[in-house]
């Protein structure tokens, strides 16, 4: 891949759980977060798509490890970066750090679907090629 997407985000105290580190399914949250601001800085954004192309587009499967805890108020990079393009899903590698510390690792297939059938839809040819070249 020639880019990894990097987004910085702050952990808030609703991200946490009663112990003060953040709660293992924000994670996912995170990871959604930054996936989002890579197509925003592509040029995409979702709701356009919905509304032009009549795609969405969603979590077919998650691996996640759980490496180190993430604590209130600290300051987070979360990387996404393209592994796989297939006509209808792209796979991630997905990333959180604290500085040069690994907190977490995920693996996160990503589906296209058509917005009126909820079936499986090929990614509008643009948006396929800029996965595949830019990232």
């Amino acid at each position: 891949m020639k880019n990894k997407f990097i987004w910085p985000i702050r952990v808030y105290y609703e991200d946490t759980d009663a112990g003060g580190v953040v709660f293992y399914a924000n994670y996912l949250k995170f990871y959604e977060r930054a996936r989002t601001e890579m197509l925003r800085a592509m040029g995409y954004e979702q709701d356009e798509l919905i509304n032009r192309e009549k795609v969405i587009f969603v979590v077919r499967s998650v691996k996640v490890d759980y490496l180190k805890p993430a604590k209130f108020n600290e300051m987070l990079d979360v990387c996404a970066e393209i592994n796989t393009v297939g006509p209808a899903s792209v796979l991630f590698s997905q990333e959180i750090s604290r500085g040069k510390t690994l907190l977490n690792q995920a693996s996160i297939k990503i589906a296209c679907l058509d917005t009126e059938t909820m079936r499986p839809k090929v990614i509008p040819q643009k948006l396929l090629e800029q996965f595949k070249h830019e990232f």
